[in-house]
């Protein structure tokens, strides 16, 4: 039940995440909300990474769950990336994020599709799968990372 209540709540901040941009008071708000949304999936990306990493024992239906909401998660902290966003002091991003649009936006999509690949492949309920998608997220997560994250 606690799992499909996050399910339903992600799934209602997903249908608010396009018009978001146009809700955000202030740019502040924008940072909170697309650091809240990147924490989220990562403390789930995370989950999976102990399972494929062997830290801890795999459990197909945990695996999935936790997929599914890194699926979800994806998809919502780039409405956060907003004007004036990039001015705020808690924010990691950096300037290419803005000056690099197209390229950020396509590593976005890349994170949502190999998102999508690993809550796919965790629904196999095979561990090889979950720990080939994972590497490929994670991969892609690096990347973005490394392009347009202050360290």
């Amino acid at each position: 039940m606690k799992i499909f209540a996050c399910l339903a709540a992600a799934a209602t901040l997903l249908a608010m995440a396009a018009p978001a941009s146009a809700q955000f008071a202030k740019p502040e708000d924008a940072v909170k909300y697309r650091q809240s949304a990147l924490s989220v999936m990562g403390t789930h990306f995370g989950r999976l990474g102990a399972m494929a990493n062997g830290k801890v024992p795999f459990d197909a239906k945990v695996a999935a769950e936790n997929a599914q909401l890194v699926a979800v998660m994806a998809r919502l902290p780039w409405a956060g990336f907003g004007p004036g966003t990039d001015k705020d002091s808690r924010s990691k991003a950096m300037s290419e994020v803005w000056t690099e649009q197209a390229k950020f936006k396509s590593e976005g999509d890349t994170l949502v599709a190999e998102a999508d690949k690993l809550a796919a492949a965790t629904k196999t309920g095979n561990l090889e799968a979950l720990k080939t998608s994972f590497a490929a997220t994670a991969n892609t997560c690096k990347s973005c990372h490394d392009a347009f994250r202050n360290k």
